[in-house]
């Protein structure tokens, strides 16, 4: 579940300036249908270039369609080249934040802003850099050049934040390297292995490192003094075992044998499992 601000319920369940504009005479479109996320933002600005009314249609998440609704709120009664000046983070700060995982909603509604006012503006569809720029993403459509921007604007400085602000690499996955390198050279070359996103463990091969653990390490060490140990269950990071025979008998010592297992399962499993006896 994810946990969004007040603000963004309120949008989302409520939304501001939804629907087309009949009489828009600057229309940004970005994302697609086939990406699960698409943004079609309508401006009707003035002979002076003030935006008199915006809406929208989105198709998305909740986070899509917050991002949207705030985004008109914000350019209402703006001078165009006030408009332009807004970023994502704007946006995500008009609504009280965003999950880390949405970021992209907020950098789609700044990509459609900027469409809208390009197209208003008789200039070309898409900014020079994207035209210029080389596919890295073939699953959502993303470039190096639209990697780089998020990098610069937003200080990214991990490859799950890039996946976060343009959802590049959160498909296939085959991108993930690339990306990185990406990363590398904007960081000034830092390690690669730094940057490359750790593989993320399932509950059963979690389940099954930790009974390995328990099996291996943990029970020939409590046998020896006449102890035993059992692996009752992992729920996510947390994992709960049971105490037998004398470990079971000493309360004194519990506590001392549940920070063992704990700390053990934490150098061959995970940093930051949590244990729990019963």
């Amino acid at each position: 579940m994810w946990d969004y601000t007040d603000k963004v319920h309120d949008h989302f369940l409520h939304p501001h300036n939804a629907g087309p504009l009949p009489d828009a005479n600057a229309i940004g479109e970005v994302g697609s249908l086939a990406c699960g996320d698409a943004l079609k933002l309508y401006l009707k600005i003035s002979d002076d270039g003030v935006i008199e009314r915006a809406g929208f249609e989105t198709f998305g998440c909740a986070s899509a369609i917050a991002s949207s609704s705030v985004l008109t709120d914000m350019v209402i009664g703006m001078k165009v080249d006030d408009a332009l000046k807004i970023t994502n983070k704007d946006i995500t700060n008009a609504l009280g934040g965003l999950p880390k995982q949405k970021m992209h909603c907020s950098v789609m509604g700044q990509e459609a802003l900027e469409a809208a006012i390009r197209n208003w503006r008789g200039e070309p569809a898409e900014p020079h850099a994207h035209e210029e720029g080389k596919l890295v993403c073939k699953c959502f459509g993303v470039t190096d050049a639209q990697i780089i921007r998020a990098i610069r604007e937003n200080g990214l400085k991990t490859v799950e934040e890039v996946t976060d602000y343009t959802k590049a690499g959160g498909a296939c996955g085959q991108c993930l390297d690339e990306i990185a390198e990406i990363l590398a050279h904007e960081l000034k070359q830092k390690p690669l292995s730094e940057l490359k996103p750790k593989p993320r463990m399932t509950n059963v091969q979690r389940m099954q490192k930790a009974m390995k653990i328990i099996d291996e390490e943990i029970r020939p060490k409590l046998n020896a003094d006449g102890g035993d140990i059992e692996l009752v269950d992992v729920d996510g990071k947390r994992v709960t075992v049971s105490l037998h025979g004398r470990c079971s008998q000493c309360r004194s010592s519990e506590v001392t044998i549940r920070n063992l297992v704990e700390k053990m399962l934490r150098e061959h499993v995970e940093p930051d499992i949590v244990v729990e006896e019963v």
